[in-house]
């Protein structure tokens, strides 16, 4: 894509959805850090489904270090990996405690010496919490990113590289959240909803899918 076929590519987005937001249910910095650490390997949905009675009762980092592990697992059983994540929630907590001022961060680099932070966490809460403009690279984003040809990249650091250098203003702050929007309900992996995507004339993704009841009366 051109510089010009990018601007148009997010002007729709834009105008589609003005403000997007994370499906993520949160309340302030730290809530959002623990949420997008429990969302590894698991939906948004079933996060939400284990947080709510969760951050109910814990706000800050300290309140989750006196709830524990074994009570933070009890809230958190039905996510993946529930025993590791409620290692590592606790150990992050103790570390914003310890060292932070009970206070998340808003760098990257210390955002990724807490454990279970990796790279697309860290610009998930420097994006949604602090209004950095981050792009932080999913699945989603990978895919969209290099099924449209918006930024091809064979990692995830390749595409977020490119993201960075061809996202213009006044569409950065957002831009993550609309490809991941787009590519959860749209631009889907195994079958991309071609036929109502507002992006289809810009995307070189090729042959596009056709509605499925047009595919039965060719048949």
């Amino acid at each position: 894509m051109n510089k010009g076929q990018i601007f148009d590519f997010f002007s729709r987005l834009a105008e589609a959805n003005p403000a997007p937001v994370t499906e993520l249910e949160y309340g302030n910095a730290y809530q959002l850090l623990v949420a997008v650490t429990l969302s590894a390997q698991a939906t948004d949905v079933g996060v939400n489904k284990a947080t709510r009675a969760l951050f109910r009762e814990v706000e800050t980092p300290q309140q989750m270090v006196d709830l524990g592990e074994d009570a933070l697992k009890q809230h958190i059983k039905t996510i993946g990996l529930f025993n590791t994540k409620a290692k590592n929630v606790i150990a992050l907590s103790e570390i914003l405690v310890r060292d932070f001022g009970g206070e998340v961060p808003q760098d990257r680099d210390a955002l990724t010496t807490l454990p279970g932070v990796g790279r697309k966490t860290a610009n998930v809460v420097l994006n949604t919490a602090f209004g950095q403009e981050t792009f932080a690279v999913d699945t989603h984003i990978f895919r969209v990113g290099n099924r449209t040809g918006l930024a091809p990249g064979k990692t995830v650091l390749a595409v977020e590289d490119k993201l960075e250098k061809r996202v213009p203003q006044p569409f950065r702050r957002d831009a993550h959240h609309w490809l991941i929007l787009h590519g959860r309900y749209v631009c889907k992996a195994r079958k991309p909803e071609c036929w109502r995507c507002i992006l289809s004339d810009l995307c070189r993704f090729k042959p596009k899918t056709p509605e499925p009841g047009s595919v039965a009366k060719a048949a």
